[in-house]
């Protein structure tokens, strides 16, 4: 069975470790950021199926997380969470890269969902990126 890697980055200590113990026990493997600077090391450290990423958080916000973790990783899948979720706020991190939003609290078979759909799609995209590459090289090569 794969190991399904998530990185939790939320400021509300309750909340993360409760929804943290939630997914372990759903055979995932969940590693926890209070701050974005934190979850930035942690992705240079790690590679993560999917991102659940807090909006409202001191220091970094969810926007500028999100903007340092696509520069550091674009292929990462991240799903914001929000207690505060405005249209524009909203609006900004889709373009950003972020590929869901969902509204805490959260509906753990909904978050679920969008988690598995999170990895197909960075499944996806990993596939094509090598595809890319192989005909990258290929092309150099003349064969």
């Amino acid at each position: 069975m794969k190991h399904k890697n998530v990185l939790l980055i939320d400021d509300e200590e309750d909340f993360a470790e409760a929804l943290a113990k939630r997914l372990k026990a759903r055979a995932f493997t969940v590693d926890i950021a209070s701050r974005g600077v934190t979850a930035l090391e942690k992705v240079k450290e790690r590679d993560y199926d999917a991102v659940l990423l807090d909006l409202a958080m001191p220091g970094w916000d969810g926007i500028e997380t999100l903007k340092r973790l696509k520069e550091e990783k674009p292929t990462l899948q991240v799903i914001l969470l929000t207690g505060h979720a405005t249209v524009s706020k909203s609006v900004e991190a889709m373009k950003l890269g972020a590929v869901d939003l969902v509204e805490k609290p959260a509906a753990l078979d909904d978050l679920l969902e969008k988690i598995e759909a999170a990895m197909e799609r960075k499944k996806d995209l990993r596939e094509k990126l090598m595809e890319k590459n192989l005909s990258s090289i290929l092309g150099t090569k003349g064969w």
